[in-house]
């Protein structure tokens, strides 16, 4: 009897394929597992620098090999959780597929029990993990030298799950007085409402960290780096000295800088974040967050973020890595424009201050070349003009967009007094040092000299 046309074609793959389509009684049926020629694998694991570490797949079980020290930023982008560590067994995808499942299957009850005690690697519900949104977790691993990481639905459900699962009630978070406005309220109103105790320090005056640290039982050091939107540097090191010392953690928000510009784990920071919608993701199409740093921190904080069902879906998570392929390129290119623009605009008539860590104007200068590869591709300068004055400038412009975020393609533009401190009073507004006057410009990827020659002609407009 002749074999039936699916069958034939069954015939004709590769064996390793045909493994795949056989029925899972079939005594064929086989995991088919990533795994790399002995030789590679031991060249990765002679070039590794102590303490980075990937997930390498054998068979069912996940084992950790380290990192390959040699291996660039720009090489992890492309490959860290995908070539390197592939969490996708079974696949020969170049593209991470999108597992869009729910929920996943086990063969039998030992299989299950086998899962349950961490003896097999598979995921059982979305809301716990995703096929697709591990290789997302492994790639940002490999980029900040974190043993573990929980990218999460946005930047804000990152920063909540990582407070609520570090700080306990009873706990004391130590703030800076110019933190990402939205975590400030969090941490002054929910938190408090908690019996979390907290306290806000100015970054210009680091030295107050110390009394506070000699006079409370201090649970976690929370702050951007740079911040947003003068750009001012934490001395990581310093911090996570001083903190150390009295048991305290140290928490870095790192969305300004991107993984490719500065890593606060490297430098002592217990966890960092980021919102990966910005420089990540790279496209203004996708919200999310990540937070990454020890297991034993992340598991925490995972418990958290399995209750507070922020999870991110696999669609975004699949354009997040691709995002993340291009991220270094993206940020060497805004890197770039952003110091040339910074230098033009301090020499500029019609300019009264520019705030940039890559100045050697700066007063963060000196802390930002220390921990800093690149000084990303935010500039806020301060126009010689009013409030009506700077909106002129800005209505002006005809490359960039009016628009929040940063970390795009695309260029954006905003007055911080128009757009996110609108209806406040002036004595909040100096609180967190915004003048009428103020832009801060999130540089993309267009050409340097379109965007030179836009900045220059909208000046002219004042």
């Amino acid at each position: 009897m002749a074999p039936s046309t699916s069958l034939a074609r069954i015939s004709s793959l590769p064996r390793q394929q045909r493994r795949l389509l056989q029925p899972l009684n079939s005594p064929k049926h086989k995991r088919v597992a990533a795994s790399f020629p002995a030789e590679l694998l031991q060249e990765f694991i002679d070039a590794a620098q102590p303490g980075e570490h990937l997930k390498f797949q054998q068979g069912d079980a996940f084992t950790t090999r380290p990192v390959p020290g040699h291996v660039s930023d720009e090489t992890l982008v492309v490959h860290a959780g995908e070539k390197i560590g592939n969490a996708m067994a079974g696949t020969d995808s170049i593209a991470t597929p999108v597992v869009s499942g729910t929920t996943h299957w086990f063969k039998n009850s030992d299989d299950l029990i086998a899962f349950k005690e961490g003896r097999r690697q598979s995921f059982e519900y979305g809301r716990y993990g995703n096929p697709t949104v591990k290789v997302l977790d492994d790639k940002i691993s490999a980029l900040e030298r974190a043993e573990a990481t929980l990218v999460t639905s946005s930047g804000m459900n990152a920063i909540v799950a990582t407070l609520l699962a570090l700080v306990p009630p009873g706990g004391h978070v130590v703030t800076t007085t110019d933190c990402y406005s939205e975590a400030r309220a969090f941490i002054r109103d929910r938190l408090g409402k908690m019996g979390i105790k907290s306290t806000f320090i100015d970054l210009e005056d680091i030295e107050s960290l110390e009394d506070v640290l000699d006079q409370n039982d201090v649970t976690l050091f929370y702050a951007d780096s740079p911040t947003n939107p003068l750009l001012k540097c934490v001395d990581i090191r310093l911090v996570a000295d001083l903190c150390h010392r009295k048991g305290g953690l140290v928490c870095i928000d790192s969305t300004l800088a991107s993984p490719i510009n500065q890593k606060p784990l490297t430098l002592g920071a217990d966890i960092v974040l980021h919102s990966a919608t910005k420089y990540m993701a790279g496209h203004h199409d996708v919200i999310a967050g990540c937070v990454s740093g020890s297991e034993t921190l992340i598991s925490k904080v995972r418990a958290w973020h399995h209750d507070l069902g922020g999870a991110i879906s696999p669609n975004a998570a699949y354009m997040i890595i691709r995002g993340l392929k291009t991220m270094a390129l993206r940020v060497e290119a805004q890197n770039r424009t952003s110091l040339l623009m910074a230098r033009m605009l301090e020499r500029h008539p019609m300019i009264e201050r520019v705030h940039y860590p890559g100045l050697e104007s700066s007063p963060w200068h000196h802390v930002a070349k220390s921990q800093m590869t690149g000084y990303g591709g935010v500039v806020s300068f301060e126009v010689k003009s009013d409030l009506h004055g700077t909106m002129r400038f800005i209505d002006a412009l005809e490359v960039p967009f009016i628009a929040t975020s940063l970390g795009g393609c695309e260029s954006l533009v905003q007055q911080p007094a128009v757009m996110s401190f609108w209806g406040q009073s002036d004595e909040e507004k100096a609180k967190n040092g915004i003048k009428d006057n103020l832009v801060r410009f999130s540089f993309g990827i267009e050409k340097f000299e379109d965007l030179r020659d836009d900045i220059l002609q909208a000046l002219e407009k004042i």
